[in-house]
């Protein structure tokens, strides 16, 4: 079948029943047929003002008409029905044969689409797209393929003379040039039929005198055109000439050539059987490009809405990824302890937070591992801070009177000498191992500090190891310590008979509720009956903290959600202003083809984007607060990918969320009342 004059790329719209069988006919076929048509307004004041009164209009395929008519007349709302902008109120158009009242809103884009080019009096360019944007709009539309968009623009542009003027703004063009620039665009798909609204209007004479002359080649070369003005002199050019007044035509010069044409009955025939599906908007790509031209073009709004977006995402990553450190710190403390530790302390003082004075003997440790089933070991402890001097050398330290177990318990084995034994506790031996912190602080490197002896506070002890280098355990230098024998310690330094805690190893970790009674049981009896002494299970420990801070952290993200949110809202009322600003834009793409769904998907793609933009800087920007707090403070800050994806797709979801109701509005808005916005 061969292709319709209607239109060279065929699109998308409303399912349209058959078309009526014109081919046979042996009268010329109307294109346009307007039968009693009648359009009323209400005005704001609720004043019934009738625009158009009865209108019997037939054109043909071909012809070159002029509507002439003062302002009021009614002209310019018979090209709004004539382009399928505007619906008439009553009487029937039959474009083609088929009755156009009988086609839903993607319909009536489709035929705008592919059987109309508007060429507007104030030229209605985009004013963020070059020419050979500008060109190729009715084609995203009509689904060409961007390279085919491409190559039809710059031919149309060449042939109209502007080939070196393709990559200029309207406001680096001349109106003669910018009305050529219309022309061109009302061509891209075809443009069977041309509606020129007063097109040299705004022109000067010399450049009215070019676009006349341009519509009347159209007219040559079969075109279609329909020229609105009010200038008896431009409307000479046509070939018939329709006078309007009061919304009545007064007179119609009546058609040139009467002749019947069965080859352009044939072609109406055609023009609803050429239609195939197209998906919307070109697809999701030139969706995305359009999006990112359109927000480069307002690039101070698109900051201002990026800001909420990207404060809320920047807020989500680093605090949860200040959460997620100081999780991480707090088992790790406990990790190098052990979670298959039970640990004995002091009772509390009632209703205070102070503890009470230790009942725990050095021998309650011997005694556990001898009695209570599943203990590998109980090693007592006291501890201090107590400034260290060797030579010229000073270093305040944490120092641990402990028993001989700790290396076993902790799994630290030795750089230096030795560690020391039961056998020194029990004597009272003043020998001492350093922590490898304490050693960089007091000897030089390679210097032998075996056999030294150091003050620890006044009291004299002698080096008798170096233990290897442990490091940071939840933010604590595990190395940073001196260990003395227990009796030593309690003797010399501490002045206590008790020990401050009492580290209880558990074989079986399954069994720990188990030993953690019996331990309780056995620690009671042993002291007479008294539980003056509380216990701590590690594991236990480590499932409430995981639990805390798993609301900590889901607190954090709620607090990075309400600035979500609240970005949210900015980018709803953003995109408003935006809908609002550039109305007159949604009614040049509606009258170039855009359906409801490409106008719906551009302004949600707007929305995505940015917030899209901005989850990603959000990201970037969390990182880097949270890399700014782990330099500056002891806080731990641990990132992980989960956190950063879903703050990500949050943002992400938020404009698809808050971009739809803007979207749905621009949608929904009437073509012409969109053209007519100033």
């Amino acid at each position: 079948m061969a292709a319709s004059v209607f239109g060279e790329i065929a699109a998308p719209g409303a399912v349209i029943a058959d078309a009526p069988d014109l081919s046979s006919r042996t009268v010329a076929v109307p294109l346009i047929d307007l039968r009693k048509v009648s359009r009323t307004y209400l005005t704001d004041g609720g004043v019934q003002v009738r625009a158009l009164r009865e209108v019997d209009l037939k054109i043909y395929p071909g012809e070159f008409v002029a509507i002439v008519g003062q302002s009021g007349s009614g002209k310019s709302t018979l090209m709004n029905i004539l382009g399928c902008l505007d619906r008439p109120s009553a009487g029937r158009y039959l474009f083609a044969g088929r009755d156009v009242q009988s086609f839903d809103a993607d319909g009536l884009a489709w035929l705008r689409r592919e059987a109309f080019g508007f060429v507007f009096q104030n030229y209605n360019l985009l004013a963020s797209e070059t020419a050979k944007e500008n060109v190729e709009v009715p084609g995203i539309y009509a689904g060409l393929s961007a390279a085919g968009r491409a190559v039809r623009a710059e031919s149309l542009l060449t042939t109209l003379g502007l080939g070196e003027r393709l990559d200029h703004r309207p406001n680096q063009l001349s109106g003669g040039q910018q009305q050529r620039v219309s022309i061109a665009r009302a061509l891209m798909n075809g443009g069977k039929v041309i509606l020129a609204d007063e097109p040299t209007g705004a022109l000067d004479s010399r450049s009215g005198v070019e676009v006349m002359a341009l519509l009347e080649g159209l007219a040559r070369k079969g075109h279609t055109v329909i020229l609105i003005t009010h200038d008896q002199e431009v409307a000479s050019h046509a070939d018939r000439i329709v006078e309007f007044t009061d919304g009545s035509v007064v007179r119609d010069s009546g058609r040139r050539n009467d002749a019947i044409d069965p080859k352009r009955n044939a072609e109406l025939a055609e023009f609803f059987m050429s239609r195939r599906s197209s998906s919307l908007f070109g697809g999701f790509g030139e969706a995305i490009r359009m999006a990112m031209s359109s927000l480069h073009a307002n690039l101070f709004r698109t900051v201002l809405t990026l800001l909420g977006i990207v404060i809320g995402v920047a807020s989500v990553v680093a605090m949860l990824a200040i959460g997620e450190g100081v999780q991480a710190s707090v088992v790790q403390r406990i990790g190098a302890i052990g979670t298959n530790m039970l640990t004995l302390q002091p009772a509390r003082a009632p209703n205070q937070r102070r503890n009470l004075p230790s009942t725990l003997a050095f021998t309650d440790a011997d005694a556990i591992v001898h009695n209570v089933p599943n203990v590998l070991y109980a090693m007592p402890e006291l501890q201090n801070s107590q400034t260290v001097r060797w030579g010229n050398a000073d270093y305040t330290t944490r120092i641990s009177a402990t028993t001989e177990v700790l290396t076993r318990a902790r799994n630290w084995r030795m750089a230096r000498g030795v560690f020391f034994s039961r056998e020194d506790s029990d004597g009272y031996e003043a020998v001492a191992v350093l922590g490898a912190t304490v050693y960089d602080a007091l000897f030089t490197e390679g210097e032998d500090p075996l056999g030294e002896w150091v003050l620890i506070g006044t009291t004299p002890f002698q080096v008798i190891g170096v233990l290897t280098r442990k490091g940071n355990s939840g933010g604590q230098d595990q190395d940073d310590a001196v260990f003395v024998p227990l009796k030593t310690g309690a003797l010399r330094l501490f002045g206590e008979k008790f020990a401050r805690q009492i580290s209880v190893a558990v074989d079986d970790v399954d069994r720990i509720g188990e030993t953690q009674e019996l331990l309780r049981s056995f620690v009671t009896a042993l002291h007479g009956g008294l539980e003056d002494f509380r216990i701590f299970n590690s594991a236990e420990l480590l499932e409430t903290i995981t639990a805390t801070q798993n609301q900590f952290r889901l607190l954090l993200a709620s607090i990075g959600g309400i600035a979500l949110l609240v970005g949210g809202i900015g980018v709803m009322n953003i995109m408003l202003v935006s809908v609002t600003e550039r109305t007159r834009e949604i009614g040049v793409r509606m009258a170039t083809g855009a359906r409801q769904g490409d106008i719906l998907a551009q302004f949600l793609s707007e929305a995505i984007v940015v917030t899209a933009i901005g989850g990603a800087i959000g990201v970037v920007a969390g990182v880097g607060m949270g890399l700014l707090i782990s330099r500056f403070s002891d806080i731990d800050v641990v990132f992980s990918t989960e956190p950063m994806l879903l703050a990500f797709s949050c943002a992400a979801a938020t404009g698809l969320v808050f971009g739809f109701a803007p979207a749905r509005k621009a949608a929904r808005l009437d073509p012409v009342v969109a053209l007519s916005n100033e």
